[in-house]
């Protein structure tokens, strides 16, 4: 997928009927590798002037991802490649510019459409901008990973001009940074998941469940303490407390699995009809404080 020489080459800045004239010769191989019919409508794609440029571009590029995804077909994916190799080089060259980045572009680029080629299965076509938007993931899930490849081998490419210059201390490399902001990004998402499904099925316990875990764990009271207000005895609210634990606990595992959640009110009897399991208080988890 090297660059190609000219004014007309994939890889340099053309108007979008410039680009599209690049896909028509590849009609008569779609037409054999696809059918006439995937052919025709593709045609009638190419001919729609009623529509703005970028929807003409991304209904077509969304086309054509998803005849390759179903057909295989070279010529389409090779039509992919003529309609969006420029925008997505360019993609690339901002994301090394804001991740500092000293990857090849070109080589990046390949890599992009090598993952393109590679998953078609993953790519799902119910919106028009389907093709722009996923290859946006790519382009910068590909670009962190040269990141992160060239921060392990430690190929920096610096200048020697930056290698005289007094670094200080604490300063980091510009990879780990952004390395660093993802991990940073993606952990906070994933806190806030397990936040959410803890207080869903917080709010599905029982009153006293709840007041419970409330005065225990958010404002820090003892379990005596506790026990006294809620007027129940000390080895009872360890097993109130045990048990909403082990609920939300449980279901939360269930949600993670894939499986429905299994959060039954705290009185309802089991579904199969035998008496709840008593647990002594040495079973149940923490100390009295």
């Amino acid at each position: 997928m090297s660059q190609t020489s000219g004014a007309s080459g994939p890889l340099e800045w053309t108007d979008l009927e410039a680009r599209l004239e690049r896909v028509r010769p590849k009609l008569e191989d779609l037409r054999r590798e696809a059918g006439d019919d995937v052919a025709a409508g593709v045609l009638e794609m190419l001919a729609d002037v009623t529509r703005a440029d970028e929807a003409r571009h991304d209904r077509l590029s969304t086309r054509l991802m998803e005849i390759y995804r179903l057909h295989g077909s070279r010529a389409a994916f090779a039509s992919l490649y003529e309609l969006n190799a420029g925008a997505l080089y360019q993609q690339v060259v901002a994301r090394l510019r804001r991740y500092r980045c000293r990857a090849d572009a070109l080589d990046v680029l390949q890599e992009v459409f090598f993952n393109i080629y590679r998953y078609p299965h993953r790519f799902n076509s119910e919106r028009d901008d389907a093709f722009r938007v996923w290859t946006a993931t790519i382009v910068r899930n590909t670009v962190l990973k040269h990141l992160r490849s060239l921060s392990r081998s430690g190929r920096g490419e610096v200048t020697l001009d930056e290698e005289l210059e007094p670094r200080a201390a604490c300063a980091s490399e510009p990879s780990r940074g952004v390395i660093e902001d993802e991990s940073t990004h993606e952990c906070t998402r994933v806190y806030l998941n397990y936040l959410y499904l803890y207080l869903r099925f917080f709010r599905m316990l029982s009153d006293r469940e709840q007041r419970a875990i409330q005065m225990v764990e958010v404002e820090g009271r003892s379990y005596r303490e506790a026990a006294g207000e809620l007027g129940i005895k000390l080895e009872n609210l360890k097993m109130v407390i045990f048990r909403a634990r082990r609920k939300i606990h449980r279901s939360m595992r269930r949600v993670f699995e894939g499986l429905p959640a299994d959060l039954r009110p705290a009185r309802e009897p089991a579904a199969s009809g035998r008496p709840e399991r008593h647990w002594s208080s040495s079973a149940m988890a923490g100390e009295e404080r």
